[in-house]
């Protein structure tokens, strides 16, 4: 069947809402407004006095900070005040990264480029160049910022994913149907399903038919007909349909809590991740530390050891990445990508394998009509109207694809003058005084068999077209059949090309879907993958992301879905398709298609790889080698404080403009 149906409707039993309760202070199981609001609050998320206090640190001090610069420029206003205004923000921005800086290296214990900055500010204030120290601080300030805001949106991927999750249910008890708080829903309990609603809890249907959209869980491009024994999952839809469904597993145990629970742990473990500078910084620091103390102790001449300081100042290395990445960002975003962070693109440089989603990525999504067979004595135009016909009054996706590829056609389809559905079948239409049947195999049962040759036929290119991937019809008309139709997830014209682009670039390419094998495999051998996995769900994708990291893979996903999500949040970097996918798909990835262009995935990962050579360029050249060559210069007394700031000041000048190549990268 293609249309969900009762075999025998259930009874219209009375729904009896529950008054509403404030069982807890916080009002988790309370009224509609406040229930499950406790629940629901990712972990980590801060009440609203701390995001006011997260807002002023990010955007009110480095506003103070450039608003210090520019005004110790005026000097007039620092004869006004007796000394330079900048040393208010030299003073300001190094306490703040300072205190920083010692807490992270004390949690962390690890070194990090914010102790050089920390030495270089101090060393800025000694030899009293304020506006450098002041600019360096800025600097600092506004990249944490921005990154901080990137990691605080991934919350939003675990909210949407909350609300997939319906707050209420309908519980079947003697007296009728009540309407309870899902979580009051317990293993063995009986609860009904509406057409429209989402099922509550995962389960086996005990009575009744309906058509499921499953593609939130299993990522299944139809809707799957349900009837009694089937299981179902908490957060799909009725497409049509209604049934009741027995409670096997409840609240956290459900797919769609494990769903949340793998993309919250996933985006956690992300923010370890360690940046080339701060990685570049665990050797450099100390080694500038030593040797501006040798030098001190051989010397004695304290300017020598500042000088040093000052002309390995962290100008370069601070903005040696941020330029690289804002410039490559930029770029991805005019040709319609958005890069969520810096990691990000030093992450996607490094890829090495890459898993494809393949509804809605490699796909378009929706069902299409791909073929229509007509027997002999009718045309293929007469075929479809009479499926058309049939299929008139369906709701079902399957039916609005038959309807719609007819009206592409130019085809007049007259309304049916009865419609019925068959449960497990398909749907019957009467029109012009005959009746036409549309339906899976099933519905030959219902054929005139005084042609079994005609019928054999029929069987055999149905079989044909479900072994290439396709949902195949039959339409019967008075008994006849006349002809066939197959409908399918039509592949994406740029596909093909888009998986040998990734294979030249030298990826290994997995596709992975909870959709059917035998229609994941029809596609994957149109695409020449390497590997395949089908019939997954999204715990398991996100199980074969880990996979491939733990054989030593660096791993970009590609999906566009719910099922998707714990993936997209697993993986190195998660590419999420923009247009065509889901709010929660696009919060939970790294990288969106604004553009739904898959050509520039392979773009993007070339832009990254772009941008990856000139940080180590902007690192080794400009923040290591002129460094270099200016503390030696300096630790013979040949650079003076002052000279030494604009040895570093030359140096993050060549950085800006190094990184500056990237903006004009075309992607496609």
């Amino acid at each position: 069947m293609h249309e969900g149906a009762h075999p025998h409707p259930l009874p219209e039993a009375e729904v009896k809402p529950e008054k509403p309760r404030h069982d807890g202070p916080d009002g988790d199981r309370g009224c509609g407004d406040c229930r499950g609001r406790v629940s629901a609050r990712p972990a980590g998320r801060r009440r609203t006095p701390a995001i006011l206090t997260e807002d002023l640190r990010e955007w009110a001090l480095p506003a103070v900070l450039f608003l210090t610069v520019l005004l110790s420029w005026h000097g007039g206003l620092n004869r006004l005040v007796g000394f330079d205004v900048a040393l208010l923000g030299a003073v300001l921005g190094a306490a703040v990264i300072i205190k920083d800086t010692a807490v992270v290296t004390w949690r962390k214990r690890r070194i990090t480029s914010g102790v050089l900055v920390s030495v270089a500010l101090a060393a800025t204030v000694v030899v009293e160049d304020y506006r450098a120290g002041t600019i360096v601080a800025l600097m600092m300030l506004i990249g944490e910022a921005l990154e901080n805001r990137t990691l605080r949106r991934t919350h939003k991927a675990i909210e949407g994913l909350l609300r997939l999750s319906p707050e209420t249910a309908l519980l079947k008890t003697p007296g009728g149907y009540l309407e309870v708080p899902v979580d009051e829903v317990k293993v063995g309990d009986v609860v009904l399903v509406r057409p429209g609603a989402r099922v509550p809890v995962d389960g086996k249907v005990v009575s009744g038919a309906a058509s499921l959209d499953q593609a939130s869980i299993t990522g299944e491009s139809m809707p799957v007909d349900k009837t009694e024994g089937d299981a179902v999952f908490a957060g799909t839809v009725s497409v049509s349909g209604a049934v009741e469904v027995k409670a096997e597993r409840v609240g956290e145990a459900t797919s769609l809590a494990q769903i949340v629970r793998i993309v919250r742990e996933a985006q956690e473990n992300k923010g370890e991740g360690q940046k080339v500078a701060d990685r570049f910084a665990a050797w450099f620091t100390p080694a500038v530390l030593v040797i501006a103390a040798g030098v001190w102790m051989l010397t004695g001449d304290v300017i020598r050891s500042v000088s040093i300081l000052v002309v390995a100042c962290p100008c370069a290395l601070v903005l040696a990445t941020p330029t690289a990445v804002v410039a490559s960002i930029g770029s991805a975003a005019r040709q319609g990508v958005l890069v969520k962070g810096g990691l990000t693109i030093e992450e996607a440089a490094r890829v090495t394998a890459v898993i494809l989603d393949k509804t809605g990525t490699l796909t378009l999504g929706r069902p299409r009509v791909e073929k229509v067979f007509a027997l002999d004595g009718v045309t293929e135009s007469e075929v479809l109207v009479a499926a058309a016909v049939a299929e008139w009054r369906s709701e079902h996706p399957v039916a609005r694809a038959v309807v719609d590829h007819a009206a592409r056609q130019g085809l007049h389809v007259p309304p049916p003058t009865s419609f019925e559905q068959l449960p497990g079948v398909g749907v019957r239409a009467t029109q012009g005084g005959r009746s036409i049947v549309v339906g899976n195999r099933r519905a030959l049962c219902l054929a005139d068999a005084s042609d079994p040759g005609r019928v054999a036929a029929v069987r055999r290119w149905l079989e044909d077209r479900e072994e290439e991937g396709y949902t195949s019809l039959v339409v019967l008309r008075g008994g006849r059949p006349v002809g066939c139709l197959a409908v399918g997830d039509t592949v994406r014209a740029e596909a093909p090309g888009f998986v040998r682009e990734l294979k030249r670039v030298g990826l290994q390419v997995m596709m992975v879907t909870g959709d059917n094998a035998r229609t994941a495999r029809a596609v994957a051998s149109r695409l020449g993958v390497d590997d395949l996995r089908a019939e997954v769900l999204p715990a398991d994708k996100a199980a074969v992301v880990s996979e491939l990291r733990a054989e030593g893979h660096r791993v970009v996903m590609v999906g566009d879905g719910v099922n998707d999500a714990p993936a997209l949040a697993t993986a190195d970097v998660g590419i999420a398709m923009g247009v065509a996918g889901t709010d929660v798909a696009i919060e939970a990835a790294d990288i969106a298609l604004m553009a739904d262009d898959l050509a520039a995935v392979p773009g993007v990962l070339r832009l990254s790889r772009a941008a990856y050579r000139i940080i180590w360029q902007n690192i080794l050249v400009f923040a290591l080698l002129l460094n270099i060559v200016g503390m030696v210069l300096a630790g013979q007394g040949q650079l003076t404080p002052v000279a030494s700031a604009v040895v570093h000041n030359v140096a993050s000048v060549l950085v800006v403009v190094n990184s500056a190549r990237l903006i004009d990268f075309k992607l496609t």
